[in-house]
């Protein structure tokens, strides 16, 4: 029953737009193993990209309107929750501002200037790169399952990283959370992500396998050189651009192969 209190915790937290499931009490018995199931949200996000593409083939859909369907699936699956983290991480870094000041930007509700321009950058970005996937579409499965690997290391860093607050979602979480067995699991389903998206294309899985290790590895040294440690809004701006580069990565490769 512990199990299946912290699967409902992870759908119901992370898919607020989402899928209903039971309510449970936000108690941390109920948090333990929330984390190991955040991967499950990335898998659900990759069914309904693989659905976009099977449609877009069945319907004949252009690959401008196909581009703009799966640039919206992240938002439509989440809630937009790791994009409201992107937004406020935008807005605290371009403050220039000292640590605690950046802290308190990120926890302002109000958005910033640099906020907006950051989500429009980021949308243009997404859609450009899957209007380019959509035209052949030969990195589906690589990049159905990048969500999953996102989610994987976003997972692990929660409770591997320092907190950089004492309060929050992400200490909430991190400090419930058991730890050894969240580490396991989030090994496990990266694992899974990574064969999965060799067995779709060997190069193309590679390639955003090395943009996420990439963004991964700044992304830890962004969060304890800036912020003193990972809160909930930098975890969901690693999610964010940690997808965005394994997209880049796959189109790129995509068309330096066909050119080859």
């Amino acid at each position: 029953m512990k199990l299946l209190r912290s699967l409902c915790m992870a759908l119901s937290m992370y898919m607020y737009s989402g899928i209903p499931v039971p309510q449970v009490k936000w108690e941390e018995e109920n948090m333990a193993y929330a984390m190991c199931f955040f991967p499950l949200v990335g898998l659900i996000q990759g069914a309904c990209v693989l659905l976009v593409f099977f449609a877009a083939d069945s319907l004949e859909l252009s690959p401008v309107l196909s581009g703009v369907l799966l640039a919206l699936v992240p938002l439509l699956i989440t809630g937009g929750i790791h994009m409201d983290g992107f937004c406020d991480t935008v807005d605290a870094l371009s403050s220039h501002a000292p640590r605690e000041k950046k802290l308190a930007i990120m926890k302002d509700p109000h958005c910033g200037a640099f906020a907006v321009i950051g989500f429009a950058a980021y949308m243009l970005a997404s859609f450009g790169l899957w209007h380019e996937a959509a035209l052949t579409g030969a990195s589906r499965y690589v990049l159905a399952l990048v969500p999953v690997l996102s989610r994987s290391l976003s997972a692990f860093a929660v409770v591997s990283f320092k907190s950089a607050k004492g309060d929050g979602l992400l200490a909430a979480f991190s400090g419930a959370a058991d730890v050894r067995t969240v580490r396991i699991v989030s090994a496990l389903w990266f694992i899974a992500a990574v064969a999965g998206m060799f067995a779709g294309s060997l190069t193309i899985g590679g390639a955003s396998l090395f943009a996420a290790g990439a963004v991964f590895g700044y992304y830890g040294n962004m969060a304890y050189r800036k912020f003193g440690g990972t809160t909930g809004d930098l975890a969901g701006w690693f999610v964010t651009v940690c997808e965005l580069a394994c997209l880049g990565a796959a189109v790129l490769t995509e068309k330096i192969g066909g050119l080859l």
